[in-house]
């Protein structure tokens, strides 16, 4: 975030020299304004630029083996633009080397699930699927399995048919 905020400072400067640099080869013709008009643009840019390249340049930096499952849009009445063009401002993603199956239950696996947000640290937790009857839980850190293998304690939710997240780790072969 400071950097960010460093790297937006640094835009404004930059646009405000470039104005200042053309009012002086124009000869002072450029009216006063110019400068500190063209610093805010350039800083408005530099804000939004980072704000829609954040998803892009994250995933890029991903590790091999985890895929996004899904992802979540944002849209805000403060910033006008991102009503016509929402951008990516979290997603989950799923660690496909982590998934683990169990011969005994062969619908139910077991996935590390991470939890991407812009200004916020990125968070872990294993979740449980069962991939046949559509539902998923996490998986308590007290959790408990019965001799099978099955998870007692979890607090199953049923979820769609479309689920990516769901179909994400019970599509894995």
């Amino acid at each position: 975030m400071f950097l960010e905020l460093i790297g937006v400072i640094f835009a404004g400067f930059a646009v405000a020299g470039v104005v200042m640099l053309l009012n002086k080869l124009t000869g002072g013709r450029l009216p006063r304004w110019a400068a500190p008009v063209g610093a805010g643009l350039g800083m408005i840019i530099a804000t939004v630029t980072s704000e829609y390249g954040w998803y892009a340049r994250t995933v890029d930096g991903l590790p091999d083996g985890l895929v996004v499952a899904e992802t979540v849009e944002h849209t805000s009445w403060y910033r006008p633009w991102t009503q016509v063009v929402p951008y990516v401002n979290r997603f989950a993603a799923v660690d496909m080397a982590s998934i683990q199956d169990n011969a005994a239950l062969p619908g139910q696996r077991l996935a590390e699930l991470y939890f991407f947000g812009r200004w916020a640290p990125v968070n872990k937790l294993p979740v449980v699927m069962d991939c046949d009857s559509h539902r998923r839980a996490l998986l308590p850190p007290d959790a408990e399995f019965d001799a099978d293998g099955r998870v007692t304690n979890a607090d199953w939710v049923q979820a769609d048919a479309d689920d990516t997240i769901l179909t994400t780790i019970c599509s894995r072969e």
